[in-house]
Parts: structure tokens; sequence; C-alpha cells
């Protein structure tokens, strides 16, 4: 089967991908999948499309120390990138969609949805600002258009968080959510209990590219609101951005909070949730907050990178996902295991559904 993949964006995260993919080549082949990357579009280094396929991995390379892959990028070089992808005779055609994020409006990751379901191309997705900003409408498109708009990689790495709700917890109503989801705050908080200043561990997720590429979106709290919006759109139905949850960051001036904490016996944890104002309303409550939780508390024990998020449902009363070690890697795996969910639907022909429906 062989799927060609359009990339665009192609940041830490998306040259990880291409580099798992050819690590997972015997997995790959002996299912009978072949992903072939036929384009890469990024803002910085261009835009290379080759139907036959592309060296991506030396593409990857190129990128990584500072070169370009082809032309310089214009305002219309994803769509002309999607159009051309959507010509293709191939079993599958997906978009790898992971731009940075933008936290005010979600674009233009979303007009790249749109235009790939559009042409016919299934998506897959890291960045959580069209899931925040576009959930409902994106969903509808992907239906009507008969293809899958995946994101496992916008929270938690690659935990499956919304995959576990979707495919294991059938007719669980969520009644709220509450998790520490950004590694960066964190390993922040974790350093500073052990006395390390702030800026010093901010850079040391800058230089490992795990901070987003504007740093002010994981430490003011940005990030974390993101996500908030991203899970409670498709697990609450509700209707929300980023700019609907309060918010809360951290700075260097928190140490102070963050010793009273331990000298407490509690740590300083940055906390989403969303909650309904009441019993059975739409309106939903969402807030990301800087809170002393006792050590006890499935969220207080997170160190370093790690993440948890507690789902609060009524069928089954709360259910806690820890993960202990996030990374790029983690990432990159969720969209591989997304490619692998569209390739496992596309062979047994039940792809023409959206995925998060």
């Amino acid at each position: 089967m062989r799927i060609a993949l359009l990339l665009i964006g192609f940041g830490h995260v998306g040259r990880r991908f291409v580099h798992l993919v050819h690590e997972m080549t015997p997995t790959l082949e002996a299912l009978g999948i072949a992903p072939v990357v036929v384009g890469i579009c990024t803002r910085r280094h261009g835009t290379v499309f080759n139907e036959a396929g592309l060296d991506a991995r030396h593409a990857a390379q190129q990128v990584a120390g500072g070169d370009a892959v082809g032309p310089a990028s214009t305002s219309t070089s994803a769509h002309d990138a999607i159009a051309q992808l959507g010509s293709l005779n191939a079993e599958a055609r997906i978009v790898v969609e992971t731009t940075p994020l933008d936290v005010q409006s979600g674009q233009p990751a979303i007009g790249h949805i749109e235009m790939a379901l559009a042409s016919g191309a299934h998506v897959i997705s890291a960045n959580k600002g069209p899931v925040a900003h576009a959930w409902h409408t994106l969903a509808a498109q992907a239906t009507a258009a008969q293809r899958q708009f995946l994101f496992e990689g916008a929270v938690m790495d690659g935990i499956p968080i919304f995959n576990l709700v979707r495919e294991t917890m059938p007719g669980v109503t969520i009644l709220g959510f509450r998790g520490v989801v950004n590694s960066t705050t964190n390993h922040i908080l974790s350093a500073m209990e052990r006395g390390e200043p702030f800026a010093p561990a901010l850079a040391r997720m800058q230089a490992d590219g795990i901070a987003e590429a504007d740093p002010s979106l994981d430490v003011d709290g940005w990030d974390t609101a993101a996500k908030v919006a991203a899970l409670a759109n498709v697990w609450m139905d509700a209707r929300i951005t980023p700019k609907d949850v309060r918010r809360e960051g951290i700075c260097a001036n928190d140490a102070t909070r963050v010793a009273d904490a331990v000298a407490a016996g509690r740590r300083m944890k940055l906390v989403g949730r969303a909650t309904r104002r009441t019993p059975g309303a739409k309106k939903i409550d969402a807030s990301v907050q800087l809170e002393p939780l006792e050590i006890s508390d499935p969220l207080g024990g997170l160190d370093g990178q790690a993440n948890a998020l507690e789902i609060d449902t009524d069928a089954l009363g709360r259910v806690v996902v820890t993960q202990r070690d996030g990374g790029l890697e983690k990432t990159a795996y969720a969209l591989f295991a997304d490619l692998m969910t569209i390739a496992r639907a596309v062979a047994d022909g039940s792809d023409r559904r959206s995925g998060q429906r």
C-alpha cells in the first residue's frame, strides 16, 4: 500500500517523524505499508515536491543544519503542494501538519487542514491550535469529505488520550478533567524546587526542542490553555478557544511560592482543568492555574517532563493517565500511530469517515 505523505512544517517533531518512519521500515514492510514522503513545505527552509518520493532523512539533516530544502516558500506554497498531492495516484494521501502553534487563531494550520480534506487527503497533526479553535468545523468537514482528521500528538505527546476515550470508553460521559500537560513548565517547577533559577531551566527545554518555538506560550500558560480547549471541545462538546480559558503562567518570581509549597510538604504545579458549571449544563468553566498540590495527589508527584491527566467520568469514576517520560520522539510516535490508524482503515475499507467522530 503506497501512502503519499506531504509534510507541512518541518521542525523538530516533523524531522523526528521521518526518522521514526525509517526506523519502523521492517514493521511497515511486514504489513505491506509503504509511506513515501512526496513533499515538504516549510516557512523558513523552502518547499520541495516530487511525486516519485523524496529523501526525507537527508532533507531533515539539511534543515537541522540550517540549509534550505527547496525554493523559498510563499503564502501559497502549502496550498500548491496540497493541490499537487491531491492529484497523485496513491492508495492513501496524508497531509502531516506540524506548523508552530498560533494560539490566537489556529492559523495557518486550520487553512491547511481544510484544503487537505477538500483535496481528498487525510490529515494527521501534532498541532493543538486547530482543535482548540475549530474542532467542530473541521470534524464536520472530515465527515463530509469521508476522510480522517487525527491529532493524537496534540496533547501529552504520544500517549493515546483521544483514542483512549473514543475507542475504549463507549457511552461514557466526561464530566471534567484536570491535568499537568506542559512538559516545559513542569520541568522548570521541578528544577526550582531544587534551587535552580528559572532561566537556565527554560533554556534547557529550548535547547532540547521541548519548549514551543515561542517559549512564552509555555511559561505564560497559553500552551496549556490550548490543550484544555482542545480536550474540552472534543470530549465535552465545548465551544471554546484558548481565549476562553482563565490563564496563569509561571515566572522567576514564583521561586518563593515553590519554596513555600515544598516547606509545607506540597508541590506547585501548573494545572489545566475544565468542568461544567452545573451538572448537565453546556457552559464549560476552564482554567490554567499554578496550584499547591499534595505529594500524594496523582498530579503532585510528577517530576521533570512527566505529565498526567485525571478524567472525571460518570460510569468509570476518575481515570488517571500518566506519562513519565515526554519528548520529541513521543510526539513523533503519535504521528506514526495516526499514520498506522489510517493505513489500517484504508486496508479494511473503513477509512471513509472522520477518525474523531
